[in-house]
């Protein structure tokens, strides 16, 4: 007899919730209310307990927490395949600033929202964003219903979108008003990397994040020729000058790491640093492998990041969960590194925790908002199924999400993104494709 009522009940064939237990449920089931898991378990529990206004049932479904990409830059996707096959610097500075000069907020809101319905269709719920135009990044994440951690890149050279530095302090202060409160938005404190900012720079954004209790999102040491160049001007490695600086602490989330030294990754585990692991965008790049492993073992909070569609070239994460977890087998010659239950995790509650959001998402447990995502079981690639964990890292794809939903808000139905205008978005971004190609020539 049913005692309480859900607004929405999703039963399938399994349940991953992803707690400590890495718990899997053969015909589970989820209730949520409002925004809110109410109950994750044996589906018969929750039926039998729960009456809802809307449920979902699939049989061949898999019920899991929605996926959390750590490292993005969303609107790149309007340079996807512009310039590849090329070094990391000169990728940046002969080609991607270049064109990054002519942009409008118009283009960074159409090029997010395709990226955000790329993410959305492949099972991602939450991503961490530092760009350009940032209110316009966040415009765009708003109309989704996506959960997001936004901030406005800084850099000692002027932006294409407040021109003068001092501008870009305004354009923070003014994003942390407008989202003050904002149940799906945070704002972060976004400094671009070591070699386009000062120390006073990097130093004036970290007490603006430590005021704010923000996150300060940073790149670092993402390959060799950004280590050699600190070295020579500042006399020390990136993650050294940020220590000199009294920047290395827990709100700081690291993009890549690529070359960290031993004592550097006990240096980052000490502090509390966490680490937003791209492997795909390091691989074609040509930067390198990031020793994972051995920050995990240190204790460093390592999530996945499929970084911008420009160095990747796309934001899959079942893809670069994939990824992850063989990238870390090859480099270290052992079959057991990196295997799949922990790279799931750093996919989801890894990510939640990269993000100070692991007390909110990231697992399917009673309390936290309701971001879940159901991926058809019925196929050929995915049958057949011993071990769900090992096939969603090594087997499954982004395409087989067939439900997403986001602080309890059906965002994906079958395959459907309900949220936004897909044949819209596509066929502005075919414009926009051309003045782009127009202004890289």
């Amino acid at each position: 007899m049913t005692t309480d009522q859900a607004t929405l009940i999703i039963q399938g064939e399994y349940l991953l919730t992803m707690d400590r237990e890495l718990t899997v449920i053969q015909n589970g089931a989820v209730a949520v209310n409002g925004d809110t898991i109410a109950a994750a378990g044996p589906a018969d529990e929750i039926l039998n307990r729960f009456s809802a206004d809307e449920t979902i049932v699939e049989p061949h479904g898999l019920i899991m927490p929605g996926l959390v990409n750590v490292h993005t830059h969303a609107a790149m996707s309007c340079f996807r395949g512009l310039a590849d096959d090329l070094p990391l610097m000169e990728w940046l500075r002969e080609h991607i600033f270049p064109v990054e000069a002519k942009l409008t907020g118009e283009i960074v809101y159409h090029s997010t929202l395709l990226s955000l319905c790329e993410m959305i269709r492949s099972g991602t719920t939450s991503f961490c964003d530092m760009y350009l135009f940032a209110a316009d990044v966040a415009r765009a994440a708003d109309e989704s219903g996506m959960r997001a951690w936004i901030g406005e890149v800084l850099y000692d050279f002027p932006s294409p979108n407040y021109g003068e530095l001092e501008n870009g302090f305004s354009c923070t202060d003014e994003l942390f008003r407008r989202y003050e409160g904002h149940p799906l938005i945070t704002v972060t404190i976004d400094p671009h990397a070591v070699y386009t900012c000062s120390p006073e720079l990097l130093t004036r954004l970290g007490a603006m994040a430590a005021e704010r209790n923000s996150l300060y999102v940073i790149h670092l040491s993402e390959n060799r020729d950004e280590v050699d160049g600190c070295v020579r001007q500042y006399g020390s490695t990136p993650v050294r000058h940020l220590e000199s600086l009294g920047l290395l602490n827990e709100r700081v989330v690291a993009g890549h790491c690529v070359v960290l030294s031993d004592d550097e990754i006990r240096l980052l585990a000490d502090r509390g640093v966490k680490v937003a692991h791209c492997p795909e965008s390091n691989m074609k790049l040509a930067s390198g492998t990031a020793p994972v492993v051995r920050m995990l073992d240190a204790g460093i909070t390592v999530g996945i990041g499929t970084d911008g569609s420009a160095g990747n070239n796309d934001v899959d994460m079942f893809g670069e969960m994939d990824t992850v977890a063989k990238i870390h087998k090859v480099a270290r010659l052992d079959p057991t590194a990196m295997n799949a239950p922990s790279t799931l995790r750093a996919a989801t509650v890894g990510g939640a925790a990269v993000l100070g959001a692991a007390e909110r998402v990231g697992s399917l447990e009673p309390g936290k908002k309701a971001d879940i995502i159901v991926l058809d079981l019925n196929q050929p690639h995915l049958t057949p199924l011993y071990n769900p964990v090992s096939h969603l890292v090594y087997a499954a794809r982004g395409s087989d999400v067939i439900h997403s939903v986001i602080n309890g808000r059906v965002i994906m139905r079958n395959r459907q993104v309900l949220s936004l205008n897909e044949s819209e978005i596509l066929a502005r971004m075919r414009e926009i494709s051309m003045f782009v190609r127009k202004i890289s020539e």
